[in-house]
């Protein structure tokens, strides 16, 4: 695939979970998730808060595939309710690479395996469907069950970020981790 092409709107079923795009019944749920005050601290976007009419216009836009990023929500099979988003962005066609970054922004949709899933999920869509070559995020060192996860798909560490982010009161580093198509084992 290349940045002339096109991403088809898809959903990807997994054991735990559905990873689907966002639909207009979601604004409620999307909106709580964006609310999360611990997912909105991991993540490293605390201070950032947007008006119902943002979120309606911003799942309006991420409901269909972009040029360069799929969104899928991230729906737990037992509860059939939006907890999460995962995201490959930034996608570089040319040098087949992405961003990936996931957010369980539910305290009741964390240490149940759902964010382990939907990222290996994601990262396998990334290199089968999608052609992708190689894929990168950043983690704040102070997310260590998220570390534990990316290691555990294969992610590798590359470099740190030194005092990338102020948060109350204290410089964090975060961590580059990346994933080649040939370290994925699914």
């Amino acid at each position: 695939m290349n940045g002339s092409a096109k991403i088809k709107k898809t959903e990807i079923v997994g054991d735990l979970i559905l990873l689907r795009y966002a639909e207009k019944g979601d604004l409620a749920d999307y909106t709580a998730f964006l609310e999360d005050k611990e997912m909105m601290v991991l993540t490293g976007s605390f201070s950032v808060s947007f008006t119902a009419e943002q979120n309606a216009a911003w799942l309006e836009r991420i409901g269909q595939p972009g040029k360069d990023r799929v969104d899928f929500m991230i729906v737990p099979k037992d509860s059939k309710r939006l907890i999460g988003e995962v995201v490959l962005n930034d996608i570089d066609w040319d040098n087949r690479s992405a961003n990936i970054r996931i957010a369980i922004g539910s305290a009741h949709g964390r240490g149940k395996g759902y964010g382990q899933e939907a990222m290996r999920r994601m990262v396998e869509y990334g290199f089968r469907v999608l052609g992708l070559h190689r894929i990168h995020l950043g983690v704040y060192t102070f997310n260590p069950r998220a570390i534990h996860v990316y290691e555990k798909i294969g992610f590798k560490h590359e470099g740190i970020e030194r005092d990338a982010l102020y948060q109350d009161g204290e410089y964090h580093d975060m961590i580059r981790m990346a994933i080649l198509e040939h370290e994925f084992k699914e």
